[in-house]
């Protein structure tokens, strides 16, 4: 019985020492001088719930987000107007208030884009949802696409998840779609998974756990390429404190710029709510944690780089002291170091 144990304790000593090394490369990608520069260029976005939409929100509070975004480096809504359909179709009484929302916004914050945020549940690691690999399941997908800028959406910014690495009927439906918005004068975004921080490791956990979480570096710029404007959900990162979760932020905005072309916008999420779970530590995902690594990874990658940003989720759980720290730590239009 000696071999086993001297095999187990092995492979235990080797996880604990890889963990450690792991931390300390983190660690140390959080460390080190903010570059001039790394700043807002004007292109960041926020996610907004679905009660923008839906009637529960009004004058009231639009006159906070106006103060919120007024004067900010935010030029993009994302407003919640579905889920789709496991079909992919969209139902308009999802988004009575809709006509309301873009007339004020557009009234009080002029040059500000609202796009209409559609997402669903995929059937990739379950029974239900929705299935892409559906020719016209795609299709309808694209005609929703078509209704919400029917509506006077500026923009459509999609979120289907878990989206898989190398899944092509998402590449597909993005070139659908892509054809319809730029035959409209208007934008294509995207809510991306994160990049493996080790190669391959999107394959080890789907292996393991059935849920890949990462994409490919590859996989990503594919995706990038066909859309004007791809956001990385920078957050759910399992990190324990705020120092790791920096320099994973600071990771994922290196391997981000690697892959997208200069002629996409690329976004990285803030995490702007302050739930916890065995995914999430509210404590060490932080909007200041995020933004310091989001600046460090662009000072080391691209720090000229005009088509950035960040984009803070989400409006209805984010708290004053959220929009500070994007304010006051990645700075406004005007700051001085605007790239």
């Amino acid at each position: 019985m000696k071999w086993p144990k001297r095999v187990t304790a092995t492979l235990v000593g080797c996880l604990v020492l890889g963990v450690l090394a792991a931390g300390v490369s983190l660690r140390l990608l959080y460390a080190g001088d903010l570059k001039p520069g790394t700043q807002t260029r004007g292109r960041d976005a926020v996610w907004l719930g679905h009660a923008w939409v839906d009637g529960r929100n009004g004058e009231r509070e639009l006159a906070g987000l106006a103060r919120r975004v007024r004067g900010s480096g935010i030029r993009d809504l994302y407003v919640h107007a579905g889920p789709l359909e496991h079909n992919g179709t969209l139902p308009a009484a999802r988004y009575p208030k809709a006509a309301w929302l873009l007339k004020a916004v557009h009234r009080e914050l002029p040059g500000v884009r609202v796009q209409a945020w559609l997402g669903d549940q995929l059937a990739t690691e379950g029974p239900t949802g929705l299935r892409l690999g559906d020719r016209d399941n795609r299709a309808r997908v694209v005609r929703s696409a078509r209704q919400v800028l029917d509506a006077g959406f500026d923009g459509v910014h999609f979120d289907l998840e878990p989206l898989h690495s190398g899944d092509r009927s998402y590449l597909s439906l993005l070139d659908d779609l892509h054809a319809l918005t730029r035959s409209r004068h208007a934008p294509l975004s995207v809510a991306a998974h994160q990049i493996d921080p080790l190669p391959g490791l999107h394959s080890v956990a789907g292996f393991f756990t059935g849920h890949p979480k990462w994409w490919s570096q590859t996989y990503f710029g594919q995706v990038a390429r066909r859309v004007d404007q791809i956001a990385v959900m920078s957050y759910d990162t399992a990190m324990p404190l705020e120092s790791l979760y920096g320099g994973y932020v600071a990771q994922q905005t290196e391997l981000a710029l690697e892959i997208t072309p200069p002629s996409t916008d690329l976004l990285m999420g803030l995490p702007g709510y302050h739930t916890s779970n065995i995914g999430r530590h509210a404590w060490a995902e932080t909007v200041t944690a995020a933004v310091r690594g989001t600046r460090l990874g662009l000072g080391r990658q691209d720090r000229h780089r005009d088509r950035f940003g960040v984009a803070l989720y989400v409006d209805f759980a984010a708290t004053e002291g959220d929009w500070t720290a994007y304010r006051k730590d990645w700075g406004t239009p005007d700051a001085p170091g605007k790239g």
